[in-house]
């Protein structure tokens, strides 16, 4: 991607739920091949991006070794997801925001080209990846301005990442490789 396409995006790291099926500990903290989950999450996004910051609300001290800027949800109950994307529109001020979660090591390295090129190309406020016919609306890009239309969304009780994503008029970007988007929801997911 080149450099003036990354001063239009900072990106936010989703390390902000509950991680129910993982016991509940702070999942960007488990090691996966030796290191942290979200230190892969960093090294993958970090280059595609101007600002990374990181989509924290619990045990907040333990992520600073990581020395980015740490963003809490402004929404109470953990709603999900989309309320660690609205945290990062608030806190951005680039006119995009691409959101990653911290628990997929190995999403595509181009993935903010590819989606930035897709929405400026058909005037799109959004675009999430898809990959062998199943959308990753979490791995989301989409314009700053969103941040009042998501927080009426989930003013109203919306929760479903994809039904917003819908809603807000954002088109799904086909990637060709389905692993890249693999996560790791329990212990056993972390044996590379």
């Amino acid at each position: 991607m080149a450099a003036d396409s990354r001063s239009l995006l900072t990106g936010v790291i989703l390390a902000g739920g509950l991680a129910r099926r993982m016991g509940g500990v702070a999942k960007g903290l488990q090691h996966y091949a030796g290191r942290p989950l979200l230190a892969h999450a960093i090294e993958r996004l970090q280059p595609q991006v101007a600002t990374l910051l990181l989509n924290v609300n619990h045990d907040q001290a333990a992520y600073a070794g990581f020395a980015l800027p740490l963003v809490g949800d402004r929404f109470g109950d953990y709603p999900g997801p989309l309320a660690g994307l609205h945290a990062g529109l608030c806190a951005a001020s680039t006119p995009w925001v691409l959101s990653v979660p911290c628990d997929s090591p190995h999403f595509p390295a181009d993935l903010a080209g590819h989606l930035l090129a897709a929405t400026l190309a058909g005037g799109q406020p959004l675009a999430y990846a898809r990959a062998g016919g199943k959308a990753h609306p979490v791995f989301c890009l989409c314009r700053r301005e969103l941040a009042d239309d998501l927080a009426a969304y989930l003013d109203q009780g919306g929760r479903r990442v994809m039904q917003w994503c819908e809603q807000a008029g954002g088109i799904g970007i086909d990637f060709p490789d389905p692993a890249a988007f693999a996560n790791c929801n329990s212990v056993d997911d972390l044996a590379p």
